[in-house]
């Protein structure tokens, strides 16, 4: 993949990405990352400080105006001071038609970097989860309807080097973020309730801590490396009248499936209120 790309922000999930990517032989050296932050910037071979510098060394890398890509790593609320920075240079004709522009801003809806951008960007909006620092990565990805294949390919095949990628409809995204993007806060509060229970039920609090990490890891990865659903799963480890069998009468007698579910409702729902918030800034 010879085609240059620019990255604006070089945060943790941008070093993820572009670290696994370049492992995979997906990037060579035709890469830059701009970011202010001296620090950051150290983590990547080649880097600029703005994001006029990124989109300068762009134009001079593409072998065609418009065919250099863009991933957008940055927070959501820095959005508009990055658009105002390079509106002189999606002006010209350098930019091109159309410019490919992956995006990972969580809550910013394709329209709203569309806008930004005055219309001349073809927008894959993407979301990756954290677990993507660790290569097992679940990302929905959700191409504009002017995408071409291409853009397509270029963008599931760079995330695919942190973990799965599936396609949706960007009305999904809310769904998605409630589920993947905030799920792993879910299960770190599940591991923070399981060490804290097996300390007060005698573990010293170390080994409690040690023995909730690894069950959680442990059994994440039984689940993934299974085709059988979680219920099955489930069962499998579940003897009748045994010790599990009465944990899991506890939290059915709570609702546990119910409190899950009005959370992710939750986590959707302000996703959505926070995208239309966005729109009208």
């Amino acid at each position: 993949m010879g085609t240059p790309l620019a990255i604006i922000g070089g945060g943790n999930m941008a070093r993820a990405i572009l670290t696994r990517a370049r492992d995979r032989g997906l990037l060579d050296d035709g890469f830059i990352v701009a970011d202010p932050n001296p620090e950051r910037r150290k983590a990547f071979p080649n880097t600029v400080a703005t994001a006029a510098q990124a989109i300068e060394w762009l134009f001079d890398q593409e072998p065609d105006p418009g065919t250099g890509r863009i991933m957008l790593a940055i927070k959501p609320q820095v959005l508009p001071e990055v658009a105002r920075e390079l509106a002189p240079l999606v002006a010209t004709k350098n930019w091109g038609q159309t410019r490919p522009v992956i995006s990972i801003l969580a809550g910013a809806t394709r329209r709203t970097i569309e806008a930004a951008f005055t219309d001349r960007v073809r927008v894959i909006r993407v979301m990756p989860n954290t677990p993507a620092l660790v290569g097992r990565g679940m990302t929905a990805i959700s191409p504009a309807a002017n995408s071409t294949d291409d853009d397509l390919t270029f963008a599931r095949s760079l995330f695919e080097a942190v973990g799965r990628v599936i396609k949706i409809d960007e009305s999904q995204m809310d769904a998605f973020t409630a589920v993947g993007g905030s799920g792993p806060a879910y299960v770190f509060l599940l591991a923070q309730a399981m060490a804290s229970a097996g300390e007060h039920a005698g573990l010293d609090p170390a080994d409690a801590l040690l023995t909730a990490r690894e069950t959680i890891a442990g059994a994440g990865l039984l689940l993934a490396e299974s085709n059988d659903l979680p219920e099955t799963l489930k069962h499998r480890v579940t003897s009748k009248g045994g010790t599990t069998a009465a944990a899991l009468a506890v939290l059915e007698q709570a609702n546990f499936t119910d409190l899950m579910q009005q959370a992710i409702f939750a986590a959707r729902d302000r996703g959505a209120e926070l995208a239309r918030m966005a729109e009208t800034e």
